[in-house]
């Protein structure tokens, strides 16, 4: 007699008991509305942090937000470093490549830096994004906006691992698009393990998605953490699942969207149903074209698509681009961030540049919870 196999729900596997399902819950989020006046906590943990590629510090705002002290930071653009220190004040603060930063010698860097609890890197991947050449730019000199020099991408994280060879922190936080996990590109993967472990240290890497860690946006992101060999540490403790409720774009939308000026993109917009997400969606179905794809709109019922630097986001229902105050709310910057000329662009490249401050707050936090750091209080006891 052959048994039939029942569909079941994962949710019918949950307790019965009323409090016991509410474990297994979706949590709110309700802190990527911020400000950097009322938010930071009023202590730290004690955790050092160094930042490279820092952009307008998404990261560095992420850590603070989680009590650690960011010591400084690594920036090759002048334009944004200038931001950066505006809002950050960093202690020690390098504007060069970080190729240079890594010449200096040893004995002129701060004993700070030499006994970090974290190197933060989010080396800019424009050549790894599935929008992007990939193949075609591996390996060749461009002048790439991210940093307004001529210079190849490829090849930073391996750059960064330098550093950590250099500095020797006890944890290394490395971020990247999603690109670098498909195709090609994962052989960058298995060269970042093989170089790391090369210096001294263990890693593993975590693909994490903004939207279920309270990101109100599609962001994701590989997330590599290494840990030095000496630091105590069973990855197997590291649960790095997230369930937030998805923050859609009715609920942090606000303020007045930019006017569309081309012609073709404000006769798409005037054509676009809800089950269009991008300009060409539009395009395809009423002329059979396909191109514009990275032109995205969106509706107040679904999640904000990933922030870019180009921000090319229209509201679907009002035919404009969304606001600078959308921006700033789908990146979780503060309220309070000063972007000097605040303009829709520039709020949009600095916003896209940079990470999520609230998607570091959350892994930072999960690596406190895991015991990551109990070095730290062994240490004070």
């Amino acid at each position: 007699m052959v048994s039939k196999c029942e569909n079941i729900s994962i949710f019918d596997m949950l307790p019965e008991d009323d409090e016991q399902r509410l474990l297994f819950a979706p949590k709110k989020s309700t802190d990527w509305r911020w400000s950097m006046k009322d938010d930071y906590p009023k202590e730290s943990n004690g955790l050092t942090v160094f930042s490279c590629f820092a952009c307008g510090g998404g990261s560095t705002m992420g850590y603070k937000l989680a009590g650690c002290k960011v010591l400084g930071c690594c920036e090759i653009d002048p334009a944004m470093n200038s931001v950066y220190i505006k809002n950050h004040k960093p202690k020690y603060n390098y504007l060069m490549d970080i190729r240079k930063f890594n010449e200096i010698p040893i004995e002129e860097l701060p004993s700070e830096l030499l006994n970090l609890d974290i190197l933060d890197a989010s080396p800019p991947c424009t050549t790894f994004s599935m929008a992007g050449e990939r193949e075609e730019s591996w390996g060749k000199k461009k002048k790439f906006r991210e940093g307004q020099a001529e210079q190849t991408l490829d090849d930073l994280s391996f750059v960064t691992i330098d550093t950590v060879a250099k500095l020797r922190p006890k944890v290394l936080i490395m971020e990247n698009v999603e690109g670098l996990l498909r195709g090609e590109a994962f052989s960058y993967v298995r060269k970042i393990y093989e170089q790391l472990k090369n210096v001294g240290y263990r890693c593993r890497h975590w693909l994490l998605k903004g939207e279920t860690m309270g990101v109100p946006q599609t962001r994701h992101r590989v997330f590599f953490i290494a840990v030095r060999d000496d630091v105590s540490f069973d990855f197997d403790d590291l649960d790095m699942t997230f369930n937030y409720e998805i923050v859609t774009y009715g609920e942090i939308k606000s303020g007045i969207g930019n006017s569309v000026k081309g012609k073709q993109t404000q006769e798409m917009l005037a054509l676009a149903m809800p089950s269009d997400k991008c300009i060409c969606d539009v395009l395809k179905r009423t002329v059979g074209k396909e191109t514009c794809f990275t032109d995205m709109i969106v509706w107040e019922d679904e999640i904000m698509p990933t922030i870019k630097a180009s921000c090319s986001i229209y509201r679907g229902s009002e035919k404009t681009h969304i606001s600078k105050e959308d921006v700033i709310a789908a990146q979780t910057f503060p309220v309070d961030y000063d972007f000097g000329n605040d303009t829709y662009s520039t709020v949009g490249y600095i916003c896209g540049m940079s990470v999520p401050p609230i998607m570091i707050k959350r892994l930072v936090l999960r690596l406190i919870e895991s015991g990551l750091f109990d070095y730290k209080e062994n240490k004070n006891a």
